[in-house]
């Protein structure tokens, strides 16, 4: 049983998360004293990013209590982390990771501006979990698997056509023409010829003149959005979403308007008041395989956003970067308007080569010279060698095949961890689908992902996917990294552990 939408709870401040402390044991025979080893451990954490900002530090009386300490040792500890700046000290509240960088209160990208009267924008807070978890990506997981992942295990990537593919266009006279002059800005000739045709099967309008190539799906959605929007405009985004949206936007000073996402799509009602209040410019939309929920727009759905969109003059952006592994013939508001107020992202990172970097978009033909303008502004073109050996893959068949034998093992591995994270106590708000699970596990998952992170494991806590960032008994789960029974047995401890 699933519910189709379900919104984060905010606890008083007493409820606030409490980070625990990192779990090795401390050791008595070590050069360092305790108080130093303790400190350190805090500080490391801290350093790496995954204690964010913000997160509250055990009392001195728990801490103690955790590893047999003298309380005064605590006292010490966290006395030598105020020393070094990395926490400060609230007064009755107990100790808290610090904020780090120049204060940004007085900044267009620091501060939530004034919004028209009667239409509340939800406060758009400074973007620490999304860099967090970006940056426990690359944090060595000790051999076991993240089930924050935002990926495919490379296990499941693995194949042969590429390293043919490369071979094929790094021959010595390709190679040398590819590395001693430039590509062309609008990317590879090759690739968006092969991307016009398999977008044109999808039913998407797509001309090799309206394709622009990137540096993968954000590069692509950075691209629009400077191209767009101006400090200050109003951008409409789902929520539950995407956290690096929120933070890129964030980052660029606009007015993040969170639109709630639902099993047939946005919430019609919400996106029609924001218009109504704050005329905002883009409104960025998952269709097909939503990050976290795992929904797809309906027609019906899709056909009433645009109809918003022409009669309030916004535009959408359309990120399929799922599309790879989406069911046949998945509603496409690019393909329902014909490329007429949408531009289409996506990209092929998630299905097929992370580090070739190889994205793209394909926008109206009156918006693509200012787009390809932006691009050139940031990276003057792109490498086109990669890029050709992906038009290969995709021109011989060989990026379709590989895809649906990924589609069928996802198909089994989220069957699998659906029924270990039912039986471990989580619950379904959204029907399982595509590679990720929404899923509500009952107990604080901001503080149970730093439990879970001293055993390894990297989590995606819920409050990550709400711009305003409440702590949130929700949690992202990725299918193909939460098959293993030894993780569960992990979190069943750790969820009962308040």
């Amino acid at each position: 049983m699933v519910d189709p939408v379900h919104t984060p709870q905010t606890p008083s401040v007493d409820d606030l998360p409490v980070a625990p402390v990192p779990g090795a044991t401390l050791s008595r025979t070590a050069a360092q004293t305790l108080t130093e080893q303790l400190a350190e451990r805090f500080a490391s954490r801290i350093r790496d990013r995954l204690l964010a900002p913000g997160a509250r530090l055990p009392s001195v009386r728990q801490c103690a209590q955790q590893h047999g300490l003298n309380p005064s040792t605590v006292v010490a500890a966290y006395d030598q982390l105020l020393a070094r700046g990395l926490v400060e000290a609230r007064r009755n509240r107990g100790f808290f990771v610090r904020e780090r960088g120049p204060a940004s209160a007085g900044s267009a990208a620091g501060k939530s501006p004034a919004t028209a009267p009667g239409a509340a924008v939800p406060r758009m807070v400074a973007p620490v979990n999304a860099a967090t978890l970006i940056r426990g990506m690359f944090h060595p997981s000790e051999g076991k698997p993240q089930p924050g992942a935002g990926v495919f295990p490379p296990e499941w990537l693995e194949n042969s056509f590429m390293s043919a593919a490369v071979r094929k266009v790094s021959t010595h006279a390709a190679l040398a023409d590819a590395s001693l002059r430039y590509g062309e800005p609008q990317g590879d000739g090759l690739l968006r010829r092969v991307l016009a045709t398999r977008l044109q099967g999808m039913g998407l309008p797509a001309d090799p003149a309206q394709i622009i190539t990137t540096v993968g799906a954000t590069h692509a959605l950075d691209i629009v959005s400077r191209t767009l929007l101006k400090p200050g405009d109003a951008v409409m985004v789902e929520e539950p979403g995407w956290a690096v949206e929120f933070a890129r936007l964030h980052a660029l000073g606009m007015r993040v308007l969170p639109v709630p996402r639902g099993p047939a799509g946005p919430d019609l009602a919400v996106m029609e008041r924001y218009c109504e209040a704050h005329a905002p410019k883009l409104f960025v939309s998952v269709s097909v395989l939503h990050n976290p929920t795992g929904y797809s727009l309906t027609p019906a759905s899709a056909h009433r956003v645009l109809q918003l969109a022409q009669r309030h003059h916004f535009l959408v952006v359309e990120d399929d970067t799922y599309g790879h592994i989406a069911p046949e013939h998945a509603t496409r508001m690019g393909v329902l308007d014909g490329l007429q107020r949408t531009i289409y992202v996506s990209g092929f990172a998630k299905i097929l080569a992370p580090n070739w970097r190889v994205g793209y978009l394909v926008a109206p033909p009156d918006w693509t010279e200012r787009l390809l303008d932006t691009k050139m502004l940031a990276t003057l073109t792109t490498p086109s060698l990669l890029e050709r050996a992906m038009a290969h893959c995709i021109e011989q068949g060989q990026l379709r095949r590989h895809a649906e034998r990924i589609r069928h093992r996802l198909d089994l591995a989220r069957s699998r961890s659906a029924k270990l994270a039912q039986a471990a106590g989580c619950r379904f708000v959204a029907e399982p689908a595509g590679l990720f699970g929404w899923v509500d596990t009952g107990t604080d998952t901001e503080a149970l992902a730093q439990r879970l992170l001293d055993e390894g494991y990297l989590t995606a806590p819920g409050s990550l996917f709400y711009a305003n960032r409440a702590p949130s008994t929700l949690m992202r789960i990725n299918f193909a990294t939460t098959q293993d029974a030894a993780f569960w047995r992990t979190f069943s401890r750790l969820a009962g552990a308040r």
